[in-house]
Protein backbone atom coordinates (compact mmCIF):
# COMPACT_ATOMS: atom_id res chain seq x y z
CA UNK A 1 0.00 0.00 0.00
CA UNK A 2 1.35 3.41 -0.99
CA UNK A 3 1.37 5.89 1.88
CA UNK A 4 2.57 9.44 1.36
CA UNK A 5 4.16 10.91 4.50
CA UNK A 6 2.83 14.33 5.50
CA UNK A 7 3.91 14.78 9.08
CA UNK A 8 1.80 16.69 11.58
CA UNK A 9 3.27 17.65 14.96
CA UNK A 10 -0.18 17.64 16.55
CA UNK A 11 -0.03 14.53 18.70
CA UNK A 12 0.59 13.59 22.32
CA UNK A 13 4.25 13.18 23.28
CA UNK A 14 3.79 9.90 25.12
CA UNK A 15 3.54 6.95 22.72
CA UNK A 16 1.04 4.12 23.30
CA UNK A 17 1.55 0.42 22.92
CA UNK A 18 -0.11 -1.59 20.17
CA UNK A 19 -2.69 -3.12 22.53
CA UNK A 20 -4.25 0.29 23.23
CA UNK A 21 -5.50 0.62 19.65
CA UNK A 22 -9.03 -0.76 19.56
CA UNK A 23 -11.02 1.61 17.31
CA UNK A 24 -10.99 3.13 13.84
CA UNK A 25 -12.81 6.46 13.70
CA UNK A 26 -13.86 7.77 10.28
CA UNK A 27 -14.25 11.51 9.69
CA UNK A 28 -14.70 13.93 6.84
CA UNK A 29 -12.50 17.01 6.66
CA UNK A 30 -15.40 19.48 6.39
CA UNK A 31 -13.20 22.04 4.63
CA UNK A 32 -13.55 23.79 1.28
CA UNK A 33 -10.49 22.14 -0.28
CA UNK A 34 -7.80 19.54 0.26
CA UNK A 35 -5.28 22.33 0.63
CA UNK A 36 -7.29 23.96 3.42
CA UNK A 37 -7.70 20.58 5.14
CA UNK A 38 -3.97 19.87 5.10
CA UNK A 39 -3.20 23.37 6.37
CA UNK A 40 -5.51 22.90 9.36
CA UNK A 41 -4.27 19.39 10.16
CA UNK A 42 -0.67 20.66 10.17
CA UNK A 43 -1.43 23.86 12.07
CA UNK A 44 0.04 24.20 15.57
CA UNK A 45 -2.61 26.85 16.23
CA UNK A 46 -5.66 24.60 15.64
CA UNK A 47 -4.18 21.53 17.40
CA UNK A 48 -6.12 18.94 15.41
CA UNK A 49 -4.74 16.02 13.46
CA UNK A 50 -5.40 12.51 12.23
CA UNK A 51 -3.36 9.44 11.49
CA UNK A 52 -4.47 9.16 7.86
CA UNK A 53 -5.97 11.54 5.30
CA UNK A 54 -7.47 10.21 2.06
CA UNK A 55 -8.03 12.49 -0.93
CA UNK A 56 -11.00 12.22 -3.28
CA UNK A 57 -8.63 10.61 -5.80
CA UNK A 58 -7.75 7.88 -3.30
CA UNK A 59 -4.28 9.08 -2.30
CA UNK A 60 -3.47 8.16 1.31
CA UNK A 61 -1.36 10.49 3.46
CA UNK A 62 0.02 9.39 6.83
CA UNK A 63 0.13 12.39 9.15
CA UNK A 64 0.71 10.77 12.55
CA UNK A 65 2.29 7.39 13.32
CA UNK A 66 -0.11 4.74 14.65
CA UNK A 67 1.80 4.50 17.93
CA UNK A 68 1.15 8.17 18.67
CA UNK A 69 -2.13 9.67 19.89
CA UNK A 70 -3.53 12.02 17.24
CA UNK A 71 -6.07 14.72 18.15
CA UNK A 72 -9.07 13.79 16.03
CA UNK A 73 -11.91 12.55 18.27
CA UNK A 74 -12.09 15.34 20.86
CA UNK A 75 -14.63 15.00 23.65
CA UNK A 76 -16.18 11.61 22.95
CA UNK A 77 -17.74 8.49 24.43
CA UNK A 78 -18.47 4.98 23.27
CA UNK A 79 -19.52 2.17 25.56
CA UNK A 80 -17.39 2.32 28.72
CA UNK A 81 -14.71 4.51 27.17
CA UNK A 82 -14.31 8.30 27.08
CA UNK A 83 -11.97 10.51 25.06
CA UNK A 84 -11.34 7.97 22.33
CA UNK A 85 -8.15 9.57 21.00
CA UNK A 86 -6.26 7.31 23.39
CA UNK A 87 -7.71 4.11 21.91
CA UNK A 88 -8.24 4.93 18.26
CA UNK A 89 -6.80 5.62 14.84
CA UNK A 90 -8.39 8.60 13.08
CA UNK A 91 -9.00 8.55 9.33
CA UNK A 92 -10.06 11.75 7.56
CA UNK A 93 -11.74 11.71 4.14
CA UNK A 94 -11.56 14.80 1.95
CA UNK A 95 -15.13 16.11 1.73
CA UNK A 96 -16.58 19.63 2.04
CA UNK A 97 -19.05 18.40 4.63
CA UNK A 98 -22.47 19.71 5.59
CA UNK A 99 -21.24 23.27 6.05
CA UNK A 100 -19.66 23.84 2.63
CA UNK A 101 -21.62 21.52 0.30
CA UNK A 102 -21.70 17.88 1.37
CA UNK A 103 -20.49 15.56 -1.40
CA UNK A 104 -20.82 11.91 -2.28
CA UNK A 105 -17.70 9.90 -1.54
CA UNK A 106 -15.96 8.85 -4.81
CA UNK A 107 -15.35 5.16 -5.40
CA UNK A 108 -11.56 5.69 -5.59
CA UNK A 109 -11.65 7.23 -2.12
CA UNK A 110 -13.76 4.41 -0.68
CA UNK A 111 -11.54 1.77 -2.31
CA UNK A 112 -8.48 3.34 -0.67
CA UNK A 113 -10.29 3.48 2.68
CA UNK A 114 -11.23 -0.20 2.41
CA UNK A 115 -7.61 -1.18 1.75
CA UNK A 116 -6.42 0.87 4.70
CA UNK A 117 -9.11 -0.47 7.06
CA UNK A 118 -8.33 -4.08 6.10
CA UNK A 119 -4.66 -3.49 6.87
CA UNK A 120 -5.31 -1.77 10.21
CA UNK A 121 -7.97 -4.30 11.26
CA UNK A 122 -5.54 -7.13 10.78
CA UNK A 123 -2.55 -5.37 12.34
CA UNK A 124 -4.37 -4.29 15.53
CA UNK A 125 -7.06 -6.99 15.68
CA UNK A 126 -9.82 -4.37 15.59
CA UNK A 127 -13.34 -5.74 15.87
CA UNK A 128 -16.04 -4.68 13.40
CA UNK A 129 -18.30 -3.00 16.02
CA UNK A 130 -15.33 -0.75 16.85
CA UNK A 131 -15.19 0.82 13.39
CA UNK A 132 -17.16 4.02 13.93
CA UNK A 133 -17.99 7.45 12.60
CA UNK A 134 -17.13 10.66 14.41
CA UNK A 135 -20.84 11.36 14.91
CA UNK A 136 -21.25 7.99 16.66
CA UNK A 137 -18.84 8.97 19.42
CA UNK A 138 -19.67 12.71 19.53
CA UNK A 139 -23.35 12.91 18.46
CA UNK A 140 -24.11 16.25 20.11
CA UNK A 141 -21.57 18.16 18.03
CA UNK A 142 -20.52 16.16 14.95
CA UNK A 143 -22.23 15.00 11.71
CA UNK A 144 -19.36 13.21 9.97
CA UNK A 145 -18.91 11.15 7.95
CA UNK A 146 -22.64 11.68 7.42
CA UNK A 147 -25.56 10.12 5.60
CA UNK A 148 -23.80 9.83 2.23
CA UNK A 149 -21.05 7.64 3.62
CA UNK A 150 -21.53 4.05 2.32
CA UNK A 151 -21.30 1.97 5.50
CA UNK A 152 -23.18 -0.85 3.77
CA UNK A 153 -20.42 -1.08 1.14
CA UNK A 154 -17.78 -1.37 3.84
CA UNK A 155 -19.75 -4.19 5.45
CA UNK A 156 -19.56 -6.09 2.14
CA UNK A 157 -15.77 -6.04 2.69
CA UNK A 158 -16.20 -7.18 6.32
CA UNK A 159 -15.55 -3.71 7.71
CA UNK A 160 -17.91 -2.32 10.36
CA UNK A 161 -21.47 -3.46 11.08
CA UNK A 162 -24.77 -3.37 9.18
CA UNK A 163 -28.06 -5.25 9.26
CA UNK A 164 -30.15 -7.54 6.99
CA UNK A 165 -32.37 -5.59 4.62
CA UNK A 166 -35.40 -7.71 5.52
CA UNK A 167 -36.35 -7.15 9.16
CA UNK A 168 -40.12 -7.46 8.64
CA UNK A 169 -40.49 -10.34 11.09
CA UNK A 170 -40.07 -7.91 13.98
CA UNK A 171 -42.79 -5.49 12.89
CA UNK A 172 -45.72 -6.78 15.00
CA UNK A 173 -43.84 -6.37 18.29
CA UNK A 174 -43.04 -2.71 17.71
CA UNK A 175 -46.53 -1.74 16.59
CA UNK A 176 -47.77 -2.52 20.11
CA UNK A 177 -45.38 -0.05 21.75
CA UNK A 178 -46.84 3.23 22.99
CA UNK A 179 -45.10 6.58 22.44
CA UNK A 180 -43.35 6.65 25.82
CA UNK A 181 -42.28 3.02 25.47
CA UNK A 182 -40.92 3.64 21.97
CA UNK A 183 -38.41 6.20 23.24
CA UNK A 184 -37.32 3.95 26.13
CA UNK A 185 -37.01 0.86 23.92
CA UNK A 186 -35.00 2.67 21.24
CA UNK A 187 -32.56 4.35 23.61
CA UNK A 188 -31.96 1.13 25.54
CA UNK A 189 -30.98 -0.45 22.23
CA UNK A 190 -28.65 2.45 21.43
CA UNK A 191 -27.01 2.11 24.84
CA UNK A 192 -26.35 -1.60 24.17
CA UNK A 193 -24.84 -0.75 20.79
CA UNK A 194 -22.48 1.76 22.43
CA UNK A 195 -24.04 5.22 22.00
CA UNK A 196 -23.86 7.62 24.94
CA UNK A 197 -24.76 11.24 25.84
CA UNK A 198 -28.36 10.50 26.85
CA UNK A 199 -30.45 9.18 29.72
CA UNK A 200 -32.07 5.83 28.91
CA UNK A 201 -35.12 6.60 31.02
CA UNK A 202 -35.62 10.34 30.72
CA UNK A 203 -36.44 12.52 27.70
CA UNK A 204 -34.04 15.35 26.83
CA UNK A 205 -34.02 18.18 24.29
CA UNK A 206 -30.77 16.71 22.94
CA UNK A 207 -32.41 13.37 22.06
CA UNK A 208 -32.88 14.58 18.49
CA UNK A 209 -29.10 14.77 17.98
CA UNK A 210 -28.66 11.17 19.14
CA UNK A 211 -31.48 9.93 16.89
CA UNK A 212 -30.06 11.79 13.88
CA UNK A 213 -26.62 10.38 14.56
CA UNK A 214 -28.06 6.86 14.49
CA UNK A 215 -29.99 7.67 11.30
CA UNK A 216 -26.93 9.10 9.54
CA UNK A 217 -25.25 5.78 10.15
CA UNK A 218 -28.04 3.23 9.73
CA UNK A 219 -31.16 4.98 8.37
CA UNK A 220 -29.58 7.30 5.83
CA UNK A 221 -32.57 7.95 3.59
CA UNK A 222 -34.50 9.69 6.38
CA UNK A 223 -32.47 11.78 8.82
CA UNK A 224 -35.30 13.59 10.61
CA UNK A 225 -34.72 12.93 14.31
CA UNK A 226 -37.92 10.90 14.64
CA UNK A 227 -38.00 7.31 15.88
CA UNK A 228 -39.94 5.36 13.27
CA UNK A 229 -40.57 1.66 12.79
CA UNK A 230 -37.41 1.16 10.75
CA UNK A 231 -35.28 2.79 13.46
CA UNK A 232 -36.78 0.43 16.04
CA UNK A 233 -36.20 -2.67 13.92
CA UNK A 234 -32.65 -1.76 12.99
CA UNK A 235 -31.64 -0.75 16.52
CA UNK A 236 -33.12 -3.92 17.97
CA UNK A 237 -31.26 -6.12 15.50
CA UNK A 238 -27.95 -4.36 16.15
CA UNK A 239 -28.40 -4.44 19.94
CA UNK A 240 -29.00 -8.18 19.85
CA UNK A 241 -26.34 -9.12 17.30
CA UNK A 242 -23.35 -6.92 18.04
Amino acid sequence: MNLTPLKSLNFSKKARNKGKIKFLIIHYTGMQSMRASIKRLLSSKHKVSCHYLISREGKIFQMVEDCNIAWHAGKSKWGKLENLNINSIGIELENKGHRFGYQKFPQKQINALVRLCIKLKKKYKIKNPNILGHSDIAPLRKFDPGEKFPWFKLKEKKIGIWYPLDLNKQTSLFKKLRAKSIRKFFFKNLYKIGYRYFNKEKFSKTDIFIIKSFQRRFRQEKVNGKIDLECLKISDYLAKNH
